[in-house]
């Protein structure tokens, strides 16, 4: 990578921790994300864009909580290949 540089900036810990969780849901690091603001700054010409975590609604909850016990339920027949699931649903 030509030309790079460390750049290195003062934030308020907690606020940062706050960041990195969201960051780590999202499945990026701070660097990672810093590049990607500093790029889209560049392409948009100012601010860029959101990059957020939404609410899931309360139907998406459920079945979260719901796929979570049934992925631990031994008794419940898991598949291990597509096409296995696709088969046995269509019974």
């Amino acid at each position: 990578m030509a030309n790079m540089i460390d750049l290195e900036i003062p934030i308020d810990k907690e606020l940062k921790e706050a960041a990195e969780k969201i960051f780590g849901e999202l499945g990026l690091d701070m660097m990672t994300v810093i590049n990607i603001f500093l790029r889209q700054v560049v392409l948009e010409k100012g601010m860029p864009f959101e990059l957020k975590l939404s609410d899931p609604s309360q139907e998406t909850a459920s079945a979260i909580t719901e796929g979570r016990k049934l992925a631990k339920d031994n008794s419940v027949k898991g598949h291990a290949h597509m096409n296995d699931l696709k088969t046995a649903l269509e019974e």
